[in-house]
């Protein structure tokens, strides 16, 4: 039978360490904040922000939100696998996430080389400089996740629970910034 008591030390030593939340807690207030900015911008000029929305992919949007999710799914599912003992599915898991990453970075890339070559820069306009600071800071977060599967993935049976936690949580968290930033930028203005 279980007991209905709270275990306290769950709550002061999450999955990853509490450290790490609170990172991933500040990550997302930032990013919030900066959404509800380009929100009350995009009020002040929806015009403006509609006509700049239509020069982004969506396409390119919709499919780089597919690989972040499919990557996501694989980080889940190493981290089972690797509570399970089964490290050699574990590592496949998490190159397949790996892989996921570098194609969102592709895209993400050949997306920004059309901006460019468009010249919808940084100073274009208040929408693209939200555009370029949002999904720029984003795309940093997840070269930064790929350098941390990259490096758990070495000699992943030596690592500890908590690593592979805490690399999952970041993943997570960078999956979870894009749910935020496609809809706004890429559907909604």
């Amino acid at each position: 039978m279980k007991s209905n008591t709270i275990n306290y030390k769950d709550f002061y030593y999450p999955p990853g360490g509490i450290l790490l939340w609170i990172i991933i807690f500040l990550e997302l207030i930032t990013f919030g904040m900066a959404i509800v900015a380009l929100v009350f911008s995009a009020k002040d000029s929806p015009q403006l922000f509609h006509e700049s929305s239509m020069h982004l992919d969506r396409t390119f949007g919709t499919i780089n939100t597919i690989f972040l999710l499919a990557s996501g799914f694989f980080v889940a599912n190493a981290v089972h696998n690797f509570k399970g003992n089964n490290f050699k599915r574990a590592s496949f898991q998490f190159k397949m996430a790996m892989l996921g990453g570098l194609f969102f970075i592709l895209l993400k890339s050949v997306e920004y080389y059309t901006k460019i070559e468009s010249g919808f820069l940084l100073d274009t306009n208040t929408f693209f400089t939200f555009y370029w600071l949002l999904t720029g800071f984003h795309f940093i977060h997840v070269v930064v996740g790929l350098v941390i599967l990259f490096l758990l993935n070495i000699n992943l049976n030596t690592k500890a629970i908590e690593d592979v936690e805490a690399s999952a949580a970041f993943w997570h968290m960078c999956d979870l910034i894009w749910l935020l930033l496609f809809p706004v930028l890429y559907l909604i203005l």
